[in-house]
C-alpha cells in the first residue's frame, strides 16, 4: 500500500511541475491532471494524480504529523 502527501505546486513547465514536500523537490508529470502554481497535489509514481484545496492538504499534513509523534 502506499501513501502520497500533498505537495504544493512551485512551477510549471509544459507537462511537468515542480512540486515542494516539506522543502524536499521533485519533478512530476502533469499529463493527467491540470495544475498550476501554488496548487495542492498528491503525486504518485512521478505522476500527479489529484489537486485538492489548500485546507485540504493542511488536514492530511496535520493527521500526518500526528502520527508520526
Amino acid at each position: 500500500m502506499c501513501v502520497a502527501l500533498p505537495g504544493k505546486v512551485v512551477s510549471v513547465e509544459g507537462k511537468k511541475a515542480l512540486v515542494d514536500f516539506s522543502g524536499n523537490q521533485v519533478n512530476a508529470y502533469t499529463g493527467l491532471v491540470n495544475v498550476n502554481p501554488g496548487d495542492y497535489v498528491l503525486v504518485h509514481a512521478g505522476c500527479v494524480i489529484q489537486s485538492m484545496k489548500q485546507q485540504e492538504a493542511e488536514e492530511i499534513l496535520e493527521l500526518m504529523g500526528e502520527i508520526d509523534s
